[in-house]
C-alpha cells in the first residue's frame, strides 16, 4: 500500500509566533514583555498603564548628552555609597500594567529598606527609591502618566530632565503625592533618602560635568 504524504498547509502558523509590538496597542506587563524579548532590534519600548509606547529616535543634544550627565552623576554616586545600586536604562517591572525603562534608577540595598528586587528574568522589580527621567519629546508623558505611575507605586524621588526648555525638577513624595524641591541657600537640591546625593542644577543645565561632580562633596 503507498502511502501519500501530504504537502505542509501554507497558512499554519507556528505555535512561538508572536505578534510584534504596535504603538498604542493595549497590553498586559507579561504579554509585552514576551513580545518585547522577541524583538531585539527594538531598543526601547514601554508600557504605561496597559498602552505600549515605542521609543523615538535618539537626539544627541536633547537626550543622549543629558542622559550621560545624569548617568555620570548617579554612577559617581553610587561608587561611592556601600550597598546603593545604579542602573541605566533597566526594564523596570511595576505592576501588570507598567512594566517602564527609565533613563536611571537608584536604590538602596534590602537591609537598608531597599523595596526593588531582581527576578529570575534579570528584570528589575518593585518600585525605586529614586527614578530619573530625560524628557524631550517625551515630556508631557513623564510628567503625566508615568509620575502618577511612580507616585502610586511609592517611588519617593522622582527627577526629570525638560530638555527642550532646559529646566529640571526634583520631586519629593509627601502626604501621597509629589511635591518639586525648592533650592536651599547655597543653590543645590539634595535628596532625603541618600545621604549625600546633593546636585546643582546650574551646572547640570550648563551641561557642565566637572561642576556637577564637584557638588557631591558638598
Amino acid at each position: 500500500m503507498q502511502v501519500v504524504e501530504q504537502a505542509p498547509s501554507l497558512t499554519a502558523t507556528p505555535a512561538a509566533y508572536l505578534p510584534p509590538l504596535e504603538n498604542g496597542e493595549r497590553l498586559r506587563s507579561g504579554e509585552f514583555l514576551r513580545r518585547y524579548e522577541a524583538m531585539p532590534e527594538v531598543k526601547k519600548a514601554e508600557l504605561v498603564e496597559g498602552k505600549v509606547y515605542m521609543g523615538s529616535p535618539v537626539r544627541a543634544d536633547l537626550h543622549a548628552e543629558p542622559d550621560g550627565l545624569i548617568h555620570l552623576w548617579l554612577a559617581t554616586y553610587a561608587s561611592r555609597s556601600a550597598g546603593v545600586k545604579f542602573y541605566p536604562n533597566t526594564t523596570l517591572l511595576l505592576d501588570a500594567d507598567n512594566t517602564f525603562q527609565p533613563d536611571a534608577v537608584l536604590c538602596l540595598p534590602p537591609e537598608r529598606g531597599g523595596r526593588t528586587r531582581i527576578n529570575a528574568k534579570g528584570y528589575l522589580t518593585g518600585a525605586p527609591e529614586l527614578v530619573a527621567e530625560i524628557a524631550a519629546s517625551s515630556a508631557s508623558l513623564d510628567l503625566q502618566e508615568k509620575l502618577h505611575v511612580y507616585r502610586r507605586c511609592g517611588v519617593n524621588e522622582y527627577l526629570v530632565w525638560r530638555t527642550a526648555e532646559n529646566r529640571f525638577d526634583w520631586f519629593l513624595l509627601e502626604d501621597e503625592d509629589y511635591h518639586p524641591q525648592t533650592l536651599g541657600p547655597d543653590g543645590l537640591l539634595r535628596s532625603r533618602v541618600f545621604v549625600g546625593l546633593t546636585l546643582d542644577p546650574a551646572a547640570l543645565l550648563a551641561r557642565d560635568g566637572a561642576r556637577l561632580l564637584a557638588s557631591l562633596a558638598k
